[in-house]
């Protein structure tokens, strides 16, 4: 009898498992396709958005997120089709997204913030801006952060939740800027020569826009000299360019006009 009853079990576990290998042929086959199908929807995808010029910085972001959806509707078509209950296991999988949610507080914020800096757009790739006092030239936008290349050539990696947190200053938002440089003179000078030299350094530059024109006017008067004030308006990628420029040759205008840009200094005298 019992000798009958291991034959039996013997036989049906080998039938089980002939039935089971064509399932599990066919979920390896599924899996196979399916993720080389996804990464290759998620290329076209990149590749659709670069065709239609749409911003740099959501490729990656675009094609990782397409990807993965289409990499979880794979495996739940594959444990279909092994026959296992799907109920249970979205069930299993919505406990296990809710204790990791707890753990992972921190990546859902970075991931959900990546999302609303793409949606909502206040910079893009080749932007100047300044977050969290940190200033450069957005990189990347990626999913959990955002990389920034400063003008000395360091790359500064910053989480998207502190960007979506705090200020966002983008100087490079318009296609013009303006440019605004604070000279002292003494109080001694003729102001109205001073003022006449700065527009004409400002003139002598192809860069400075002619529209607006530039404009300068006493700013305030200090404890050492009168301060003027310089407003000139660029190119935005040319901003740096006028900076360094202006204060150069503000500096041998000065000069050569005999206009003095005070500082401070300390007289001492002796008591005979």
């Amino acid at each position: 009898m019992l000798e009958n009853l291991q034959e039996w079990t013997k036989n049906n576990l080998v039938e089980k498992i002939i039935d089971f290998l064509p399932h599990l042929l066919l979920a390896i086959i599924i899996l196979g396709v399916g993720f080389w199908l996804s990464n290759l929807v998620g290329k076209l995808v990149v590749r659709t958005l670069k065709n239609r010029n749409v911003d740099p910085t959501i490729y990656p972001f675009a094609g990782r997120v397409i990807s993965l959806l289409l990499k979880f509707g794979v495996i739940i078509s594959a444990l279909s089709t092994l026959g296992i209950n799907l109920n249970s296991f979205i069930a299993a999988i919505g406990a296990a997204g809710v204790t990791a949610g707890v753990g992972l507080k921190d990546s859902v914020a970075q991931f959900a913030s990546g999302f609303q800096i793409l949606l909502n757009k206040p910079f893009k790739s080749g932007d100047y801006v300044e977050l969290e006092n940190v200033s450069g030239t957005v990189v990347e936008i990626r999913i959990m952060d955002t990389v920034l290349k400063t003008i000395d050539n360091k790359r500064i990696i910053i989480p998207n939740s502190h960007i979506t947190s705090n200020n966002i200053i983008n100087y490079t938002a318009a296609d013009t800027r303006r440019l605004d440089l604070v000279f002292s003179i003494s109080y001694d000078d003729d102001i109205f020569k001073a003022k006449d030299v700065l527009l004409k350094v400002a003139a002598s530059h192809d860069i400075c826009h002619k529209d607006p024109a530039p404009f300068v006017a006493v700013k305030e008067h200090g404890d050492s000299g009168v301060a003027l004030v310089l407003q000139m308006w660029c190119d935005s990628d040319k901003y740096w360019d006028l900076y360094y420029s202006v204060q150069e040759k503000v500096k041998l205008a000065f000069d050569e006009n005999g206009i003095t840009i005070p500082y401070n200094h300390l007289d001492v005298k002796l008591a005979k």
